[in-house]
C-alpha cells in the first residue's frame, strides 16, 4: 500500500516538473521553512534571555527541539489543503511526510534521554542519532531506500576468509547499537529496583548493580555479533590479549577494580562514613568500582583509588551504629573551681540536641596539669556524624563560654612574666 502511494505521488511530482505548479510548491516550501526557522530562532532567544516566565520556559524549553519541524509540518498541511483545489500538491505532501517523521523521531530520541538517565553519551549524540534515523525514514518515504540499499550491498570486500559488504557492516553496527540500548535500558530498570530495595545491604546493592550492567553489556555484545554472523570464538584471542594487557600495562587499573569489590564485600566501609586517609578527612559520598569519592568539610571532593584504601591505614571515625565521639578541649586556671567546671561541661554536653540519649554519651576527664592551667576534655557522642561536627563544636564552645562567665570560672591564657617583658624591652632599647 505504501509503495503504491509513493509511486502515485512521484508520478504526480514528475508531471508537475514541467509546469509552474512545481515552482509554486517549491516557493511555498521554502517560505514555510524560512518562517519556521525564524520563529524557532526567536523562541530560542526568548528562552536564553529569560523573557519567558518560569512555567512557559519549562514548557517551551521541552519542545524547543520539536518546534521547527512541528510548525513547518502544520503550515505545510494548511498550505496543502488550501492549494489542493488550485494545483497539484505532490511536493507539499512529500515534504509534510518528511517533517512529520522528523517530529516523531526527535520525540522518541528525546524520551530515550530520560529512559537511560543519566546518560551523557546519549545527550551528546542525540542529534546524530535523530538525523541518522530520519535519513533512513526519509529514504523509505520517498521510495529511494531500496535503491540505496542495493548500492550499499554492491560495495563488497573481504576480511580474511569472510566476504563482507557495506550494507552488512551498517546493519551490524545498527544491530549492536540497538542491542546495547536495550541491554542498558533493562539493566537500568534492574538497577533502580535493586537500589530501592531496603532488604539488601548497601554494599551488596552496589556490587549487584555493577555486575548486572557488566553482564548485560557482555551478553548484548555477544548476541549482536552472533546476529550479524560474526564468529564469537574469535573473542578468545581478544580475551587472551586483554589478559596479557591487564597483567602488564593495566596492573593499577585492575588492582583498583579488584580492591573496590573487596571493600564492598568485606563491609569495611559504607556510604556516609567519616574517614581519615593520609592527610584527607571527610565523608564517603560514592563508592565506585575504581575509586572512592571523599567529601571534605570545606566542600571539596577527593578522588581516592580503591587500592589506596587496601594498602594504606584508614581511620574510620564512624562506628557501625553510625555514631561518633566529638572531643572538646578546655583549659581553666588553677584558681578556678575544678569540680564546678567539670560539672558545667557535663551539663552543657547533655543539654545539646544532637547528644545521644544515653548515660554514657557524655564524659568529662582531666587531661593534664599544664604550665598555665588544668586541661579538661568533654567528649560527646552524636548520631549521624556525616552531617558535620564543626557547627556542633562551635555551639558547645559558645555554651561553655557563657556558663563559665556566669560562674566566674576563668579560662586559662598564656601570660608572660613581667620581668621577662622588662628585660626584653631593655635589650631592645640598648640595641
Amino acid at each position: 500500500m505504501m509503495d503504491n502511494d509513493i509511486n502515485i505521488l512521484w508520478k504526480e511530482i514528475v508531471q508537475d516538473l514541467s509546469t509552474v505548479s512545481a515552482l509554486w510548491q517549491l516557493f511555498v516550501c521554502g517560505l514555510i521553512l524560512a518562517v519556521s526557522g525564524l520563529l524557532n530562532w526567536h523562541l530560542g532567544k526568548q528562552i536564553e534571555a529569560g523573557r519567558v516566565n518560569t512555567v512557559y520556559k519549562l514548557l517551551l524549553g521541552g519542545i524547543e527541539r520539536l518546534f521547527f519541524p512541528l510548525v513547518a509540518f502544520l503550515l505545510l498541511v494548511i498550505a496543502r489543503y488550501a492549494l489542493h483545489d488550485v494545483m497539484h500538491v505532490g511536493l507539499l505532501k512529500l515534504a509534510a511526510r518528511m517533517l512529520l517523521a522528523m517530529v516523531i523521531i526527535r520525540s522518541l530520541v528525546y524520551v530515550l534521554r530520560y529512559v537511560f538517565s543519566p546518560s551523557a553519551w546519549l545527550h551528546s549524540f542525540e542529534r546524530v542519532i535523530a538525523w541518522t534515523v530520519w535519513v533512513i525514514v526519509a529514504l523509505h518515504l520517498s521510495g529511494f531506500l531500496d535503491p540505496a540499499l542495493q548500492i550499499l550491498e554492491d560495495v563488497r570486500f573481504s576480511v580474511g576468509k569472510q566476504k563482507l559488504n557495506l550494507l552488512l557492516l551498517i546493519q551490524g553496527g545498527l544491530t549492536i547499537v540497538i542491542t546495547m540500548l536495550a541491554a542498558l535500558w533493562l539493566s537500568r530498570m534492574l538497577e533502580l529496583r535493586l537500589m530501592a530495595s531496603t532488604n539488601i545491604n548497601g554494599n551488596w546493592r552496589v556490587i549487584m548493580v555493577k555486575l548486572v550492567r557488566m553482564v548485560a553489556i557482555v551478553l548484548a555484545l555477544l548476541m549482536s555479533m552472533a546476529a550479524v554472523g560474526i564468529d564469537v570464538t574469535m573473542l578468545s584471542v581478544f580475551g587472551g590479549a586483554l589478559g596479557v594487557g591487564l597483567g602488564f600495562g593495566l596492573q593499577k587499573i585492575a588492582s583498583n577494580y579488584v580492591s573496590g569489590f573487596i571493600i564492598l564485600m568485606d563491609k569495611s566501609l559504607h556510604m556516609g562514613d567519616m574517614l581519615s586517609i593520609r592527610n584527607h578527612y571527610g565523608t564517603v559520598t560514592e563508592l565506585r568500582s575504581r575509586y572512592m569519592i571523599l567529601r571534605k568539610q570545606d566542600g571539596t571532593e577527593v578522588i581516592i583509588p580503591n587500592e589506596t584504601m587496601i594498602t594504606d591505614v584508614v581511620i574510620n571515625h564512624t562506628s557501625a551504629a553510625h555514631k561518633a565521639k566529638v572531643p572538646i578541649l578546655v583549659r581553666i586556671t588553677y584558681e578556678s573551681n575544678l569540680d564546678q567546671a567539670m560539672q558545667i561541661l557535663n551539663e552543657v554536653g547533655r543539654t545539646h540536641e544532637r547528644t545521644l540519649n544515653d548515660p554514657t554519651a557524655v564524659d568529662v576527664i582531666i587531661k593534664a596539669f599544664a604550665d598555665t592551667g588544668v586541661d579538661l576534655q568533654l567528649s560527646v557522642w552524636v548520631a549521624e556524624p556525616e552531617e558535620g561536627t564543626a557547627k556542633l563544636q562551635s555551639e558547645l564552645y559558645h555554651a561553655i563560654w557563657q556558663r563559665f562567665k556566669a560562674e566566674n570560672i576563668e579560662i586559662s591564657v598564656y601570660h608572660r612574666d613581667p620581668r621577662v617583658i622588662a628585660a626584653t624591652n631593655a635589650v631592645a632599647a640598648d640595641a
